[in-house]
């Protein structure tokens, strides 16, 4: 019965927010609706007294999953193609977008109630849902990574359409645009029929899966689907399938409701403390990897709207849209935004262990 409540609680404020252009507005529907119950304590019973309402561990890591499925779907044969074309300044911009944006989560991890591995996935641009899902799993307070990644998308989305006011139109080599809104929160437009999508999905999930669980993977229910996902569409093999819309909407629900259940009121409270100071970094984010990211891609041959949108830290969808609005080279806009979301979901294992062993350094030397 509980779970009825809070899935019909999910559902209206969904509706709501999405009717308000909120960018990936199922997970955030989801994160209230956790975050509500969580701090009420509600519900109590006279068995499960003081008991927290939790995801089943195996749900959660399905929800992984999909969306590992949904990120390896975007590598389609035209986005390797444009990538090869201009490999190098392409590579230099997604690296130089990713050192900003860790180097700018160290700084957030300065506070003495945020760690740097918290800092890093809280900042660091590529995938804001796959970050939440895995971001407890690799050291991370998921609570402040949700709330932070998502931040910064808000930000990109309210600046996007002054930004392509000012800096004109782009190179006139449009491609078709994927519809949505938000990193990771819109749908790609898929070329296959529904019930490809939903074998796709079915398949590559599980099997990814496992594969991943047999190379002892870390963050395996995510990676494993998503390398899994875009080795079979980069070879064309998948027929241009990819997540059907409402099982991309019950992961994010599922991803949301994860994070916000876990919530308590100290762990709002110093979410509430960090919201200024990871403002002021996301703006700079932002500022930084335009400074860094365009003069790299006009290289490349784009224009400075379209190589704005290409290295802007989040807001994957919405930022094809505009490209493809203004007459931009989506297909280049798109190929730097997936190959940047990839590679940090690849690297994120790493850079979590790696600040995951300096925040036990710091830890150890203060108890010192």
């Amino acid at each position: 019965m509980a779970w009825l409540v809070v899935a019909a609680a999910t559902a209206a404020l969904a509706a709501g927010m999405a009717r308000l252009g909120v960018p990936s507005a199922t997970l955030f529907a989801a994160l209230l609706a956790g975050l509500g119950v969580a701090l009420s304590g509600w519900p109590r019973t006279r068995w499960r007294r003081g008991e927290r309402l939790e995801l089943p561990p195996r749900v959660a890591q399905g929800a992984q999953a999909v969306l590992g499925v949904l990120s390896g779907a975007l590598l389609q044969p035209d986005t390797l193609a444009q990538l090869g074309a201009s490999w190098a300044p392409v590579l230099a911009a997604v690296l130089a977008t990713l050192l900003v944006s860790v180097l700018a989560g160290l700084l957030l991890g300065l506070r003495r109630d945020v760690d740097a591995a918290t800092g890093s996935f809280a900042m660091v641009a590529g995938g804001a849902s796959g970050l939440t899902a895995i971001a407890g799993e690799l050291g991370a307070d998921q609570r402040v990574v949700a709330v932070v990644q998502y931040l910064r998308v808000l930000l990109i989305l309210l600046a996007m359409p002054v930004v392509a006011v000012l800096l004109g139109g782009g190179s006139g080599a449009a491609a078709p645009a994927a519809s949505g809104g938000g990193s990771s929160g819109g749908l790609t437009a898929s070329a296959a029929p529904w019930w490809l999508d939903l074998l796709f999905t079915a398949v590559v999930a599980v099997a990814g899966t496992w594969l991943a669980r047999l190379a002892k993977l870390p963050a395996g229910p995510l990676l494993g689907p998503m390398v899994l996902a875009a080795a079979v569409s980069a070879t064309g093999l998948a027929q241009g399938a990819t997540v059907p819309g409402p099982v991309l909407q019950v992961a994010f629900a599922l991803i949301g409701l994860q994070v916000g259940l876990s919530f308590t009121r100290s762990n709002l409270r110093t979410v509430g403390r960090v919201l200024p100071t990871a403002l002021l970094l996301t703006v700079g984010v932002i500022a930084a990897t335009a400074a860094v990211g365009v003069p790299l891609l006009h290289l490349a041959g784009a224009s400075t709207l379209d190589a704005y949108l290409a290295t802007t830290p989040g807001g994957l969808y919405a930022v094809v849209a505009t490209s493809a609005d203004s007459g931009g080279d989506t297909t280049l806009v798109l190929a730097v935004q997936v190959l940047r979301l990839l590679v940090m979901l690849l690297l994120a294992p790493l850079i979590g262990a790696a600040l995951g062993r300096g925040g036990r350094r710091r830890r150890s030397h203060a108890r010192r």
